[in-house]
Formats: structure tokens, C-alpha cells, sequence
């Protein structure tokens, strides 16, 4: 555990002198960026260990390993995000747990949350997921809605009992015109967060970024970055 804890501890600094160094280039402040830590295939334990190094945003993307991980540190003091392509027959778990969603990215999914948020007595913070491979109308493999379904997609978690408009996501593309470019999404996610802000002005969280593209998202004004690999490690593989 030990050992754990100060490999933890050393990879958060790391990170932690990445994101403060993008923030000096990019000439923001530090506390405009928040650190969400993607715990994904990692155990309880971790999340324990990088609670008390003083992480205080986790992220996981599938239930079945979320949902019995924040039930074992339910004591802690922790803001869990949902990031995963999200099943509707999922969303009853999630909801139980989560405090934000970020892979928001259709109506129905919409419709099930608020069913979820309402029976549970909560409030669930959302995100709409963007998807720069998706085609015009359509949605992408990896999970999430084209640009041109953001503005639809954000009056309806707006107005649904539950749920609250919090911003938007993207996952850097792995297809299409910005492919190998995360900068230029990460910039392209700016603009739509920009055009939503006029209309909901509460919607002022962007999540862009992980352990390879981080520099590029603080540089085009995330607001939130989500890193796994360098702050956990290589992960294993999925089971």
C-alpha cells in the first residue's frame, strides 16, 4: 500500500505540474482547470489512496465495475462522473451514484435519466456528449451526438425534472476531418460551448482532454481534464 500511495503520489504531481504549466502557456489560472481522475479497471483501494492525496473528481465508464466502487467509498468525499457509452437499462444504477454524466448524447438516454434522477430524489448534472466523427444527425460508435444535435439535445436535458444542463464533452477523434488533431476538436468544442452559453448560461463546463491530449485541451480552454493512464498507470485489461 505503501508503495501504491507513493507511485500515486508522484504521478499526480507529475500531472498536476503538466496541467499548471498549460495553464501558465495558455495564460489561465490554475484553479480554472479542474482534474477529474479516471479510476477505470482500478480498485477501490486506489480511490481510497487518491482520496487522501486529496483527489476530490473520479471518473468510471462501466456500471458493473462503478457502481459496487463507489458503494465501497461511499464515505469518501468524492464526485463521481459517469463517462461510458450509457445503456438505458443501466441508468437506474447509475443514477443511484453518479453526480454527473457525461456521455449524454440522445433523447431517449435523456428521458431515462430523468425518470431515474426524479424517483431517486436527485439532481443529476449532464453533459452533452459531441462526436466530431458523427455524420450530420446521426451518432458516433464511440458514443455521442454531431454538432449539429448539441442545441436540441441541451433544451431537452434543460427541461427534463431531474436533470441539470452542466455543458459538454468530447473524446479527441479517432476519425474524421479533426482526426489526429485534437486541438483543433478541443477548439471546435469551444465555438459550440460558446453558441450554448448564449442560451443556457449555467452550461459553462467543458471536459476535453486525458493523459495524451491535455496540454491541447487547458490551450483551447477546457475547463475539465480527465486522466487515467498517467496518473494509475498501463491499465490491465478488461476482464
Amino acid at each position: 500500500m505503501t508503495d501504491r500511495r507513493t507511485e500515486l503520489a508522484a504521478n499526480l504531481a507529475r500531472v498536476e505540474e503538466r496541467i499548471a504549466s498549460a495553464c501558465a502557456a495558455a495564460g489561465r489560472p490554475r484553479e480554472g482547470v479542474t482534474l477529474i481522475v479516471v479510476t477505470k479497471t482500478y480498485p477501490a483501494s486506489d480511490v481510497r489512496i487518491l482520496a487522501d492525496l486529496g483527489v476530490r473528481q473520479v471518473a468510471e465508464n462501466r456500471d458493473q465495475d462503478a457502481a459496487p466502487k463507489a458503494a465501497e467509498c461511499a464515505d469518501l468525499p468524492l464526485s463521481w462522473h459517469f463517462v461510458g457509452q450509457l445503456q438505458t437499462n443501466k441508468v437506474r444504477s447509475v443514477a443511484s451514484y453518479a453526480d454527473i454524466v457525461q456521455s449524454v448524447d440522445r433523447g431517449r438516454l435523456v428521458d431515462a435519466l430523468s425518470t431515474a434522477a426524479v424517483r431517486g430524489g436527485r439532481e443529476l448534472g449532464c453533459l452533452i456528449q459531441v462526436a466530431f466523427d458523427a455524420e450530420a444527425g446521426e451518432r458516433s460508435g464511440r458514443g455521442g451526438v454531431a454538432p449539429d444535435g448539441v442545441e436540441a439535445l441541451a433544451d431537452a436535458v434543460a427541461e427534463a425534472q431531474g436533470l441539470r444542463l452542466d455543458g459538454l464533452m468530447t473524446v479527441a477523434p479517432l476519425a474524421g476531418p479533426y482526426a489526429g488533431d485534437p486541438r483543433a476538436s478541443f477548439d471546435r468544442l469551444m465555438e459550440i460551448s460558446t453558441r450554448l452559453r448564449a442560451t443556457h448560461p449555467a452550461a459553462t463546463m467543458v471536459s476535453a482532454g486525458m493523459s495524451a491530449d491535455l496540454e491541447d485541451a487547458v490551450a483551447a480552454g477546457a475547463t475539465h481534464v480527465r486522466v487515467g493512464t498517467a496518473v494509475l498507470g498501463v491499465r490491465p485489461r478488461l476482464r
